[in-house]
């Protein structure tokens, strides 16, 4: 018998009579005649109690056990301090969850490529300050050049701004949005202007999978891919799944960021582990279903139950960080999350041609109060929220922007993690409009605004705090004040706001009050250069805003 290592892979030939035995590690290969497996710890344990191990493969496999011991240790650290200094801007603190999964992280990836690590934190405990983290960290080891990361729709926009906020590393980052013409010519330009640090291109998953971006990406040849909700590849022959896979298998690093990696069946962790590292679980989605799940029902096609859980769990831990809100102590109690919305080029003409007449008709009017500075900007805010109201007063469609940022929160927070949510909007129309899409989505909701009657508010806010199955409560603002208590939800998303702090103030405190165990998270839909960012301003100033409207109007307007 002959056994070689080459390119980290496992090559055994002429098995003789221990042919048999070696199946259950490795897998014939008919055009070289041998038996290939990638080199993993457990595979090479596997080997060790078969044929003694050549003193290659026996030098790797105490390389791995050490490896493997360090990576425990670090997970046990419960006062982890960083491996190096992190390359992030003054100011910003990592938690220890977050400084224990850059170590680990880094000490997996140690000196070896084609290595991957799961972010399996619950939504609010920082998964983008800590991906962003590492890739500074790598760009630091000179490990990195190019980097790609994958998101939903709504969170492309967001990761340019990540990095703003957060990196100290130099960087170019280009959203790939638009056209299929605008697209490549944004992923062209961070391939053509060379420079000293990261180039990084974020696209949306629904646009990966196209013969035309795919080619692209991977003539890009990106070092660190990031699937950000990668429970969106969930589904192993997906198209997108299949598209991840095979720049995964390209890559040197790969992380996956999900705070539900799983949501009907453990089959849901196998495509995303096929893209993470494909050491772990094989490239045969088959013998996967084969070791850990009992089929059953019509024809054996139904998962009807589990086995090898325990060595599922291990291989599924052995290179990720799973974190709760209940094991990070140290969060802080409210934690808060910008949504970047970005407006298509037709959109964005609109919105600016409702900023100049708003401007224009200041200009000439014959005295300026708050009152007719915030009418003027009424207009600007019920379009960002996708909507304009015509000569009749009734409101018309403008966008669906905003509207599908809640989408993708809705499908990775309530449908995949089965948990409450809080939404928080100013118009009717929006209402409308969100109470519309949940029923397409056959999400149970209960409702607050100006047309439900007092006397049936009470019994809704019960059915909310009380009905496992009514997951999402809608609030307008003006009608979710003192008294109510939402604390069966410890995420809210504002989708549009008004100037008045108060408003904002009682909100808040809707699900963070006494009766609430959990940190809450609240997530704030800003249409990027609009009116929006200029009411969160304003909030988060807490001063006279009826002044500032007067003296500072135009800066509302910019």
């Amino acid at each position: 018998m002959k056994v070689g290592l080459i390119d980290d892979e496992i090559i055994v030939m002429e098995p003789g009579d221990r042919y048999k035995a070696l199946t259950q590690y490795m897998r014939w290969d008919k055009r070289t005649k041998s038996l290939r497996a990638r080199a993993t710890l457990e595979r090479l344990n596997g080997l060790a109690g078969i044929f003694t191990l050549p003193r290659t493969l026996s030098a790797l496999r105490e390389r791995l056990q050490r490896k493997q011991a360090m990576i425990e240790k670090l997970r046990a650290d419960e006062n982890p301090r960083p491996l190096m200094d992190f390359p992030i801007k003054p100011g910003i603190k990592l938690f220890t969850h977050q400084i224990r999964a850059v170590n680990m992280c880094l000490t997996e990836f140690g000196q070896d490529e084609h290595k991957g690590f799961g972010l399996l934190f619950e939504m609010g405990l920082g998964k983008s300050l800590t991906a962003v983290t590492i890739m500074g960290c790598l760009h630091e080891m000179r490990r990195i050049k190019r980097v790609l990361v994958v998101a939903p729709t709504s969170v492309v926009a967001v990761w340019p701004k990540e990095l703003q906020a957060f990196a100290s590393f130099p960087w170019r980052a280009k959203a790939l949005v638009g056209d299929k013409k605008h697209r490549l010519e944004a992923l062209y330009e961070l391939e053509e202007w060379q420079h000293s640090g990261i180039d990084v291109a974020v696209v949306n998953y629904e646009t990966v999978h196209r013969d035309w971006m795919l080619d692209a990406l991977l003539e890009y040849n990106p070092d660190l891919i990031i699937a950000d909700e990668s429970q969106r590849i969930k589904t192993n022959g997906a198209k997108q799944s299949k598209a991840m896979h095979k720049l995964g298998d390209r890559a040197k690093y790969k992380l996956i960021l999900s705070g539900t990696p799983v949501q009907n069946n453990a089959v849901d962790l196998y495509s995303q582990y096929r893209f993470l590292n494909s050491a772990v679980f094989g490239t045969n989605f088959y013998s996967f279903k084969n070791r850990y799940c009992i089929m059953g029902g019509f024809q054996r096609h139904q998962i009807v139950g589990y086995q090898n859980e325990d060595e599922l769990i291990k291989k599924v831990h052995s290179i990720a960080l799973r974190v709760t809100k209940a094991e990070a102590l140290d969060l802080p109690p409210q934690t808060f999350e910008t949504r970047w919305i970005v407006f298509s080029p037709k959109e964005r003409k609109i919105y600016d041609q409702l900023r100049r007449d708003g401007i224009a008709e200041l200009e000439n009017a014959a005295a300026i109060t708050a009152t007719t500075v915030l009418t003027k900007l009424l207009r600007l805010q019920q379009f960002t929220g996708g909507f304009l109201p015509d000569e009749s007063g009734r409101a018309m469609p403008q966008n669906t922007a905003k509207l599908d940022a809640l989408a993708d929160i809705l499908e990775d927070y309530v449908v995949e993690a089965s948990r409450k949510l809080v939404i928080f909007a100013r118009f009717t129309a929006e209402i409308e409009a969100i109470e519309a899409m949940l029923r397409k989505k056959k999400i149970a909701f209960g409702a607050i605004h100006g047309d439900i009657p007092i006397a049936e508010r009470g019994d809704i806010v019960k059915d909310f705090q009380e009905n496992p199955d009514t997951l999402v409560f809608i609030a307008q603002l003006q009608c979710a004040g003192l008294g109510i208590t939402l604390t069966a939800a410890s995420m809210a998303v504002y989708y549009s706001l008004n100037f008045n702090y108060a408003d904002y103030a009682q909100s808040l405190a809707r699900i963070h009050r006494i009766g609430q165990k959990d940190n809450c998270h609240y997530i704030n839909l800003v249409a990027e250069n609009s009116v929006d960012m200029r009411v969160m301003e304003a909030l988060e100033a807490k001063g006279d805003i009826a002044k500032k409207l007067v003296d500072d109007w135009r800066k509302y307007f910019e």
